[in-house]
């Protein structure tokens, strides 16, 4: 069992920066891929971005390919998500999750673990 909780989100002007972090518990969570999905109002919860239980292998949705980057730190059971260059289109509930096995995982099927989601509001 993996428990997710996610912090960082807010309010920021197009052009700005945020950085999601999801604190993971749990015995192995150290040994789970990764995730950052998002959700707007009306529209399907899609991948951001992944990355393996390792940290050495990450993959990225087309809108956040040089915007966005993911990391985690396991010896603090940490994943992040760094946000730059935000546009208003970026804005949406963001969630973290984990899935069973140590690589990158790119459907949303594939996660077993979900946090609470984080807010993210980008204004023009």
């Amino acid at each position: 069992q993996v428990q997710l909780v996610e912090s960082g989100g807010g309010l920021v002007q197009a052009g700005g920066s945020l950085r999601l972090s999801c604190a993971a518990s749990g015995r192995t969570a150290a040994s789970y891929g990764m995730g950052w999905f998002r959700q707007a109002p009306g529209k399907e919860r899609e991948l951001v971005a992944a990355i393996s239980s390792s940290g050495r292998t990450t993959s990225y949705a087309d809108s956040a390919k040089g915007r966005f980057t993911i990391s985690r730190d396991n010896a603090k059971n940490m994943v992040s998500l760094q946000m730059s260059s935000l546009k208003p289109e970026d804005t949406a509930v963001y969630f973290c999750a984990a899935a069973w096995g140590v690589g990158v995982r790119n459907t949303l099927s594939s996660y077993n673990y979900w946090g609470q989601g984080t807010q993210v509001t980008v204004a023009s």
